[in-house]
Parts: structure tokens; C-alpha cells; sequence
């Protein structure tokens, strides 16, 4: 399913696209976009240097990054999830701190603490790890709650508040968490409303035979990850976030977002539904999925590919479902099978 154009004229004139009675009206895909996706194929290339046939989760992370948003990246050990966060952060020029969690890690390790400096006798405030442009926290669920709520705030307003003092962060801000689903023990599931500030989860899955021999050939020497240069500046990323930013939404593909989410709260298999805010990064996901593919407005397909690793990680199975196995994955899955995709005209 996808939409194609019918007509082109200058940059200031509209372009309409049709599928299936939907009209959209739109701009001319402007330059700036024309290099988003010059410098994402730049990001992209580095990262698939260090991690082998993993071309849709490489692209995931490069939508999040580019929607503002957070990854959380959940798999079994040795898949390559650190080394995912590793690279995207090695690929780009700008700040990048990395925070081993751990059950003896505390709020002020992440955030940052007042010292009191005995020369100028006043309290100083020594920023902690959290203070960088992308923040990599390994294995999160090893810390104690209490810890990871410290992340809340970072995460949903881009500042820091210690002793009653507000700190911005730079932008932009993105923090990319890896945790194992397998080894519980000694772990602290993520609470609900964590989970619900990652704007999408990525699973990483086992690779292909042929990408695990390649994997053998370039790691059975140097590890790539330490040839890796950076192929993109803090100012491009800034420049491609803004890019992303001006990409139209129509009404009728705005109500679909809706739609999705309301379908969600409504399933008998799901006891908790997708909040307000998972329809706003659906969206923002949706609009950086659309520049990615050369396109200044979203389409349902847009929409589509991204409500399961959007969605379904903030989702919680009824008793019914648990009982028959049926993941939110599953259900996202048919929900969107099932949703009807919007035929109303827009202009």
C-alpha cells in the first residue's frame, strides 16, 4: 500500500497523492530533506560496518533518534545490543556517555550531585553522566527503581532538577537502554510509566548464518567498533530534527494514529492501552519514517510499520491473553490488520 504522486510543480505548489479515496496535499520534498537522507545513509552505513544484517533495527534507531524520542533495545545476551547503542553514539560527532546499571547505582550517579567547594565556600553542581547528547544505559533493569526514575525527568523534559536548581540538556538528547528479558534474577522490571517514555523497543533477534560467518571474519580481528569514525556532526543531527519537524500530517492520518491508540484500549487482550503520549511519538516516529524515505508527509504505511515496536512494549496483556500466550505484539499486529485506513478526502 502506498501512495503516488500525480502531479509535480514548483516548491511552493501542492502535490496530491491519492490511495484508496485519501487525498493528501503537500509541498514539494524540500532540499533539506534531499540531505536528511544523504546523512542518514552516511549514519546508516557506519552503523551496519560494526553490526551485521541487522538493516531494520539499524533504521528503527535512526527514526527514534531522528523523532526525538528513546530506544529501549530488549533481547537475549550477546546479540548485539550494546554494540548497536555503541555505534550509533561512535557515528555521530558529539558528546556520548555510556552508564553501567547496577543494584548499587544511585540517582545522584546518573544525574549529577551538589559538592560544596571549600575555596569559593559555595555548593558547585557537578553534572553527572546523563549530561551528554546520547546517554547508553546498559542493562537498566539491574537497577533499583528508585534509580531509574531518574531518568524520568531527563527523558520527558530534557532537564535535570537537583537540590531545586533546573538544568537544561543539550539537544539532542537521546538515551538508547539495553536490558535482558532471560536472567530476572537480581533485575527490576521497568515500570509502566518508563516503559511509556521509550518511544519505541527494538528486539534484535538472532542473525542470519550468513551474517553471523561475515561476523566471524571481521571480528575474529580488531573489533570495528574501534575503527569507527564519525560520519555526521551535533549540528546535522539538529538540522535533520528540524527537517523531520516540518513534515505534514494530514487529519485523516492524524485520526488513524487515534484511532490505533483507542483500538488498543478497547482489545479484551489488553488490560492497559496505549496512553496519549504513544500517540504523539507515533506520530513524531512516523513523520521521521517518511524523511527517511524521501518524503516531506506521512502515509498510513508509515504508521503501520511502526505500531509495533511503538506501541506494543507499553501494553500490558489481560489474564485471557497471558493465558494463551498472545504477546502484545500479536495484538498490535491485528489491531492494525483490523483498523480501517482512513478514505477521508483532506486538503
Amino acid at each position: 500500500m502506498a501512495w503516488l504522486p500525480l502531479s509535480h510543480s514548483h516548491a511552493r505548489d501542492c502535490r496530491s497523492t491519492s490511495h484508496g479515496g485519501l487525498v493528501a496535499v503537500t509541498h514539494d520534498v524540500p532540499s533539506r530533506l534531499d540531505e536528511l537522507v544523504s546523512t542518514a545513509h552516511r549514519i546508516r552505513q557506519a552503523i551496519e560496518s560494526v553490526i551485521e544484517g541487522k538493516g531494520d533495527a539499524v533504521r528503527l534507531t535512526l527514526t527514534v533518534l531522528l523523532a526525538e524520542g528513546h530506544l529501549l533495545i530488549e533481547d537475549v545476551p550477546g546479540v548485539g545490543k550494546t554494540m548497536l547503542a555503541k555505534a550509533l553514539a561512535k557515528s555521530i560527532d558529539c558528546p556520548v556517555r555510556r552508564i553501567q546499571f547496577t543494584p548499587d547505582l544511585l540517582p545522584s550517579d546518573i544525574t549529577g550531585v551538589s559538592a560544596y567547594n571549600q575555596q569559593t565556600r559555595e555548593f558547585e553542581f557537578k553534572p553527572g553522566p546523563v549530561f551528554a547528547n546520547i546517554v547508553v544505559g546498559d542493562e537498566i533493569n539491574r537497577a533499583s527503581p528508585k534509580t531509574q526514575s531518574a531518568l524520568l525527568e531527563c527523558m520527558e523534559e530534557r532537564q535535570v532538577t537537583v537540590d531545586g536548581v533546573t538544568y537544561q540538556l543539550d539537544l539532542p538528547f537521546m538515551v538508547i537502554a539495553t536490558q535482558n528479558p532471560i536472567e530476572m534474577e537480581g533485575t527490576y522490571p521497568l515500570p509502566e510509566a518508563q516503559r511509556d517514555r521509550f518511544t519505541a523497543r527494538v528486539a534484535m533477534g538472532y542473525p542470519e548464518p550468513s551474517a553471523e560467518l561475515e561476523m566471524l571474519d571481521v571480528h575474529g580481528g580488531t573489533p570495528p567498533l574501534d575503527k569507527l569514525e564519525p560520519v555526521a556532526t551535533t549540528a546535522e543531527v539538529r538540522a535533520l530534527i528540524d527537517a523531520v519537524r516540518g513534515v505534514y500530517v494530514s487529519q485523516p492520518v492524524k485520526k488513524y494514529a487515534i484511532d490505533l491508540a483507542v483500538a488498543t484500549r478497547h482489545s479484551p487482550d489488553l488490560r492497559l492501552g496505549a496512553s496519549p503520549r504513544s500517540t504523539l511519538q507515533l506520530v513524531r516516529a512516523a513523520r521521521a519514517n517518511a524523511a527517511l524515505s524521501g518524503r516531506d508527509y506521512v502515509i498510513p504505511d508509515d504508521l503501520q510499520e511502526l505500531a509495533v515496536p511503538v506501541l506494543a512494549h507499553r501494553l500490558l496483556p489481560s489474564i485471557e491473553a497471558q493465558g494463551q500466550r498472545r504477546l502484545p505484539e500479536q495484538v498490535v499486529a491485528e489491531l492494525v490488520r483490523r483498523v480501517p485506513v482512513p478514505e477521508t478526502r483532506a486538503s
